[in-house]
């Protein structure tokens, strides 16, 4: 694979009530919390990003994402990884946080390539 997986860089949880979602992950498991507004919000464990989510998940399918960073450029990754039987039914999309390739795994789980903007 000429792009590798370097590690996980975010997990995003689905939630119903956002204040809810933050106090438990603030006041409950005491995660520092990086973000939060009505629809998004982000707390970390270490250096483990997790972000939760209250619109539609970036996958379209309303469930958990692990988003994998990658070693070089996201499109070498895309590519290496369709080259091994990887479907990207969303193909690469690029927002003001990053680009993001959404894909699923063996077993139907949402994952994603991310890659940070530059």
């Amino acid at each position: 694979m000429a792009s590798k997986l370097k590690k996980i860089d975010a997990i995003w949880l689905p939630v119903s009530d956002m204040d809810r979602a933050v106090a438990f992950y603030r006041d409950t498991l005491g995660l520092e919390v990086l973000e939060h507004d009505g629809d998004w919000s982000e707390v970390t464990a270490g250096d483990q990003r997790i972000g939760l989510n209250s619109s539609e998940s970036p996958s379209g399918d309303g469930g958990a994402v692990i988003a994998f960073g990658v070693e070089g450029d996201i499109e070498s990754a895309v590519e290496a990884l369709r080259s091994a039987g990887v479907e990207f039914a969303g193909g690469l999309s690029e927002h003001p946080w990053g680009k993001i390739a959404p894909f699923k795994d063996s077993e139907g789980n949402d994952l994603q390539l991310y890659q940070p903007p530059s």
